[in-house]
């Protein structure tokens, strides 16, 4: 756990330097202002959180005041959680108790890499301290141990055998409790952790309810309390710690060659391929770039690896910035499937579909997923919901719905179009169509085909593409793309439709329908919905 207590004041000074001086932070409550972070140089004249402005401004006239600006604040320390992914792949903020601040990290397996528990939590503690953050650490069996002895004891290393002698004289403050909690616990006389655990449980169950038990328990490891890592955990990947950081863009893909070397042997070793690859480059001045790209199907090929992600960076290259250089680079990978031992390109299917699927990754690399688009058929019978375009990646080894052996033509319209149609009989083959103003002689035909209208389904609209999610449900869907085209809803009610293959004296072959039936109450109106090649 590193707790930083004053990230708001100290990340504002080094974001910007002209911030020198005692800083205070406010936020304007019930049309008042008052100051809910202050840094150590304002606390020195007694100036406290909670204080109002005016009552600050009259204690420390030289005082800077700033309003408080939360997502900024929220997102620098997102990103100084992720660098910290170059110490432990699980990171998460603990934000029971304040937005930014708490952060945890889960050392199991990785403290031996820096000489030891002890050894790991000074490294980390100097190099934050280095670059002007307070900050206070300490390692613990459980998330409300380390929570506790980082924020009221300090930098220390508690292990199990010793977690009762070191949690048992802290404050009830230590248990992440409310503050109402906590000042009830103190009238009672229970001003320490080991004097609420010698109480009995159910009346102090009856008391506070479940929520102090609760934070008991998982101090002491009774009960398991779980983080949520902001980076997937990762089963196989490559790094590199570099001892000159790179800046320029052709250097970074010369390491990312390397690692993807590495990263096939390791795979290869354990029989698996994965689909999908994360570049992390971690930055000098605590920010991580990544760069995700997935592959059609699972790969361990280096060469291919290296591909995509050129393609990816070519895209991406107004928007590289390396800041004062990258000292790391870790290249991972993630949905793994069991691969055969010898891989002789990329994909190792039977099919002849490898070059397709190394376009489709390259292609989708280089221009985006929602750009890369392929067929994926449906179980319906009416030809406009029998299929819809998808991701070609996201389409790749999805297992496509059955469609009967029937003759269909390549290309559909977006909606079917009218047309005008001459028949010898009114039941017989179409004689001639007039489409776009233009007239056709048909020579040739074949049907009818017929289709009924699917009756379950009621006022469902056709999607030739899937509409766009919106990221935030309480908001309005986006715009849908130009190429979507706004099709009718289905009406289950529709009229039978007869189809029918036709060719005019050109050689043009053109699939019609009839909507509707002779002797009817109203007239068929014909359509032509596709072309055959």
């Amino acid at each position: 756990m590193l707790f930083l207590p004053h990230w708001a004041t100290d990340y504002l000074k080094r974001r910007d330097p002209a911030l020198a001086g005692p800083l205070a932070l406010y936020e304007r409550i019930k049309g008042g202002m008052r100051l809910v972070a202050v840094d150590p140089e304002a606390r020195q004249h007694g100036v406290r959180p909670g204080q109002s402005v005016a009552d600050a401004r009259a204690l420390l006239p030289p005082l800077t005041l700033r309003e408080i600006d939360y997502p900024l604040l929220e997102a620098g320390f997102g990103d100084l959680a992720d660098w910290h992914s170059n110490a432990s792949p699980l990171v998460a903020i603990l934000t029971d108790r304040a937005r930014f601040g708490d952060l945890v990290l889960d050392i199991t397996g990785v403290s031996h890499l820096f000489g030891g528990e002890a050894a790991m939590l000074e490294l980390l503690l100097q190099r934050l301290r280095a670059c002007h953050y307070s900050v206070a650490g300490a390692i613990a069996p459980t998330i409300g141990a380390a929570w506790a002895l980082s924020h009221f004891a300090r930098s220390q290393v508690a292990g199990p055998e010793a977690l009762s002698a070191r949690l048992d004289p802290l404050p009830v403050a230590a248990l992440r409790l409310d503050q109402n909690d906590i000042t009830t616990l103190s009238q009672m006389g229970l001003t320490t952790i080991g004097q609420v655990r010698s109480r009995p449980r159910k009346p102090l169950q009856a008391r506070f309810g479940a929520e102090l038990l609760l934070r008991l328990d998982q101090a002491y490891g009774e009960v398991e309390e779980r983080m949520t890592s902001r980076l997937p955990p990762i089963a196989h990947s490559v790094e590199r710690r570099l001892l000159d950081p790179l800046i320029l863009l052709d250097d970074v893909l010369a390491v990312t060659q390397d690692l993807a070397i590495r990263l096939a042997h390791d795979l290869e070793r354990h029989g698996r391929g994965a689909q999908t690859f994360h570049l992390l480059l971690y930055r000098v001045d605590h920010k991580v770039m990544t760069l995700s790209l997935n592959a059609a199907r699972p790969t361990r090929d280096p060469a291919h690896m290296l591909s995509l992600f050129r393609h990816r960076a070519q895209r991406l290259a107004g928007e590289y910035d390396a800041g004062f250089g990258i000292d790391m680079m870790r290249l991972a990978a993630g949905a793994l499937e069991e691969l055969a031992p010898t891989q002789l390109g990329a994909f190792s299917i039977p099919g002849g579909m490898e070059d397709i699927d190394r376009l489709t990754d390259r292609l989708s690399s280089r221009l985006g997923a929602p750009a890369v688009l392929r067929t994926q058929l449906k179980a319906s019978h009416i030809p406009e919901r029998a299929a819809r375009l998808v991701p070609a990646i996201a389409a790749s080894g999805v297992t496509q719905a059955a469609q009967p052996s029937l003759t269909r033509p390549l290309r559909l319209l977006p909606s079917p179009e009218p047309v005008a149609i001459n028949a010898e009989v009114p039941d017989g083959l179409p004689a001639s169509m007039i489409w776009r103003r233009q007239r056709y002689r048909l020579i040739r035909g074949a049907g009818p085909e017929r289709l009924g209208a699917e009756w379950w389904r009621s006022g469902e609209r056709l999607e030739l593409v899937p509409p766009p999610a919106s990221p935030d449900p309480a908001k309005a869907p986006p715009e849908p793309p130009p190429y979507i085209p706004d099709l009718k809803r289905h009406d289950p009610e529709a009229q039978t439709r007869d189809y029918y293959r036709v060719e005019d004296e050109d050689g043009r072959r053109f699939w019609v329908f009839r909507l509707g039936l002779y002797g009817g109450p109203d007239l068929p109106v014909w359509y032509l919905h596709g072309f055959f090649a």
